[in-house]
C-alpha cells in the first residue's frame, strides 16, 4: 500500500496552528504523503501494509522547514564591514562610500562558477541539517547579465545535483553597479531590455525581486522592473521597507506579490494593500538583529489584518551572515514577539505560501511532498526554546529519508 510507513511519531502537521497528532503514523507512495493520522486508526498492521517500517522512536515530525528568502549565491565575506558598523558607521554610509553590495559584487564576479557553487551547497548544508528541506535562491551579486546568469545557474544546480526544491530568484535590481553609477536609470533598462528577457527565454528565473529603498531602487524603477516581469509571466516579490517607508509593500501588493519582505517601517495602508492582494508578509529577524534595528515590524498590523507571516534567515554576506533556521524561530519570538506558533507557521506553512508552494509543500497533508523534518522535542514550541542546540535528527525530502548522526 505504501512505499514506506512511518510509526511511533508525534505528528504537528501545521496545517491550521500546530495541528498535533499524537501517537501518529505516516505513509507514504510516490514521493507524496499518502496516509497520516493517529497510528490505532491505520487500515492494518503496519508490517502488512509497506515493506519498510521505520520507527520515529517517539520523535515529532514537522513539515521541512522552508527558508523563503536568502541570497546562499556569492564569494567573499564584509566582515570589515561589520567591524565598521560597530564603530559607527552605518548601512547606508557604507553603501554611500561604495561598500555593501558592491563589494560582493566585485569578488563574486571574479570567482569561478565552480567554485561560488561549493561555497552555496557548503552554506546550504547547514540549514539543510536543521530541518530545512526547500530554499529560495537570489541571485543580485553579479549584476551585469554574464554575472547574474552564472548566480543562477549555480540555484539551478543546486536544485538539481542535490534534488531539493529550489525557487530561483533574479533579483538583478539589488543595487546599481558600480560601472552604471548615477545612471540608474540606464541600469533599470538593462535589466527590462536585456537581462529579464534572456534568463527568462534560458529559463533559468522562477520569480523577479528588487531592493526598494533610498540606497537601492525606487518605487517608479522598480514599476518598470514588474511591468517587465509580469509580461514574461513571471511573479514578483519585494524587498521593502528596511528602511524607510516608500511605500513599496503597496507597489508589491498592486502586483500581486508574493511577499513583501523586511517590512520595519510599513503603514497600515500598506498591510491592508497586502492583506486584500494575499501578500505574505516575510520577516527576516537576522538582518534586523545584525544591523541592530530598532523599529520592529509591526505585528499586529499583520495580526489584525490576516496578512500570514513567513520567517527567513536572509542569509547574505553583509547584513545577515545566518546560517541557523532554528535561530531564526527563536529570533522571532524574542525580537519579533511572535509566539511560537506563529514562527513555526513562519517557516512551514506561510513560507511555502512566500513562494507560491502551497499545493506542494508547507503541511504535513495527504497529497503534499513527502517532505518533513524530525524532531528530538517535547513539543514543536521546543524549536523557538532553545538556542545553540540542533534537536534535528534527520530530514526527508521527497520520501528519501536522511539521517543526521547524533552527537
Amino acid at each position: 500500500m505504501f512505499d514506506s510507513l512511518w510509526k511511533n511519531l508525534h505528528v504537528a502537521t501545521m496545517a491550521g496552528g500546530y495541528g498535533i497528532i499524537n501517537n501518529a503514523a505516516i505513509g507514504i507512495k510516490d514521493r507524496k504523503i499518502a496516509w497520516i493520522g493517529k497510528a490505532e486508526d491505520l487500515p492494518a498492521e503496519p508490517e502488512k501494509l509497506s515493506e519498510y517500517v521505520m520507527d520515529g522512536e517517539g520523535m515529532f515530525a514537522t513539515p521541512g522547514l522552508i527558508d523563503c528568502h536568502t541570497h546562499l549565491a556569492y564569494a567573499g565575506d564584509r566582515a570589515p564591514e561589520f567591524e565598521q558598523r560597530l564603530q559607527g558607521a552605518s548601512y547606508e554610509e557604507i553603501a554611500k562610500a561604495g561598500g555593501g553590495i558592491n563589494t560582493t559584487v566585485q569578488a563574486t564576479r571574479e570567482l569561478p562558477e565552480k567554485e561560488i557553487l561549493e561555497l552555496t551547497i557548503k552554506r546550504l548544508r547547514s540549514l539543510f541539517f536543521e530541518g530545512v528541506t526547500t530554499y529560495e535562491i537570489k541571485s543580485g551579486y553579479g549584476l551585469d547579465l554574464h554575472s547574474e546568469k552564472k548566480l543562477l545557474r549555480v540555484a539551478t544546480a543546486v536544485r538539481d545535483e542535490l534534488e531539493l526544491r529550489v525557487q530561483r530568484t533574479f533579483l538583478g535590481a539589488h543595487a546599481v553597479p558600480p560601472e552604471f553609477k548615477g545612471r540608474a536609470e540606464e541600469y533599470v533598462d538593462l535589466i527590462c531590455g536585456e537581462m529579464l528577457p534572456e534568463l527568462a527565454e534560458e529559463g533559468l528565473v522562477d520569480a523577479v525581486d528588487a531592493f526598494c529603498e533610498g540606497i537601492g531602487f525606487l518605487p517608479a524603477q522598480v514599476r518598470r522592473i514588474f511591468d517587465t516581469a509580469k509580461e514574461l509571466n513571471l511573479p514578483v516579490k519585494l524587498h521593502a521597507e528596511q528602511l524607510s517607508n516608500l511605500h513599496g509593500a503597496a507597489l508589491a501588493a498592486e502586483y500581486h506579490a508574493l511577499s513583501a519582505d523586511h517590512l520595519e517601517y510599513v503603514d497600515e495602508a500598506g498591510v491592508e494593500a497586502m492583506a486584500k492582494a494575499g501578500t505574505v508578509a516575510v520577516l527576516l529577524p537576522g538582518a534586523f538583529y545584525y544591523l541592530r534595528e530598532k523599529v520592529v515590524p509591526p505585528i499586529d498590523l499583520f495580526r489584525k489584518h490576516k496578512v500570514p507571516i513567513a520567517i527567513a534567515t536572509d542569509h547574505n554576506p553583509g547584513t545577515a551572515p545566518v546560517l541557523s533556521a532554528v535561530l531564526m524561530l527563536n529570533m522571532a519570538c524574542t525580537l519579533f514577539r511572535m509566539t511560537p506558533e506563529e514562527a513555526l507557521l513562519g517557516m512551514t506553512r506561510n513560507a511555502a505560501q512566500a513562494l507560491g508552494y502551497l499545493d506542494v509543500c508547507g503541511t504535513l497533508e495527504i497529497g503534499k511532498a513527502a517532505d518533513l523534518a524530525l524532531w528530538e522535542i517535547a513539543h514543536p514550541r521546543d524549536l523557538c526554546y532553545f538556542v545553540g542546540v540542533n534537536p534535528c535528527r534527520g530530514s526527508m525530502v521527497g520520501g528519501e529519508w536522511h539521517p543526521f548522526e547524533r552527537e
